[in-house]
């Protein structure tokens, strides 16, 4: 069997595993901050708790999170296209991808997304290479609920193609 028909067998059933969506922001460790949409997310320890996060390593923000590196993460509810739509497109170093959307101070020193289902305040406390990503482990120190999660649900996405977003 040839790569290209092994890759057209298992794009359709990798691309089907469904994930949240997630603004993870961060900051440069002065005065920049920035945030982007990822969808691999996943709880990775119950204590201490922990999630894991990838992050392609084409993009700048990847050289931002280092062992210490505060972070939010901003659950997406499910139906909300304005924090998909701010999010998917990225950002220059320098933009402000915050612009025209309500945030709140974060405990640890970013911003959380008044829109967003919930946000997880967490430090990055490891990471390891995956191929065209880099993974993150963030232990989680914090948490807010902006919406009640007892009536809405968090964004699901399931891609088409398990090779490309």
């Amino acid at each position: 069997m040839s790569d290209s028909d092994l890759r057209s067998r298992i794009a359709p059933v990798l691309g089907r595993i469904p994930s949240g969506v997630y603004i993870l922001v961060a900051g440069d460790g002065k005065e920049r901050r920035t945030g982007l949409l990822t969808s691999w997310v996943q709880q990775a320890s119950f204590d201490p708790p922990q999630v894991t996060i990838a992050v392609n390593k084409s993009r700048y923000l990847i050289d931002w999170l280092k062992e210490g590196s505060p972070v939010t993460l901003n659950q997406v509810a499910k139906g909300d296209k304005t924090l998909f739509r701010q999010f998917s497109k990225g950002f220059d170093p320098d933009a402000d991808a915050f612009q025209g959307l309500d945030v709140v101070p974060a405990n640890n020193g970013l911003v959380a997304l008044s829109s967003a289902l919930a946000t997880m305040e967490g430090t990055v406390c490891g990471q390891m290479d995956a191929g065209d990503h880099r993974i993150l482990l963030v232990t989680i120190t914090d948490a807010v609920v902006h919406q009640d999660l007892s009536q809405a649900e968090g964004f699901v996405h399931v891609r088409k193609n398990g090779f490309g977003y």
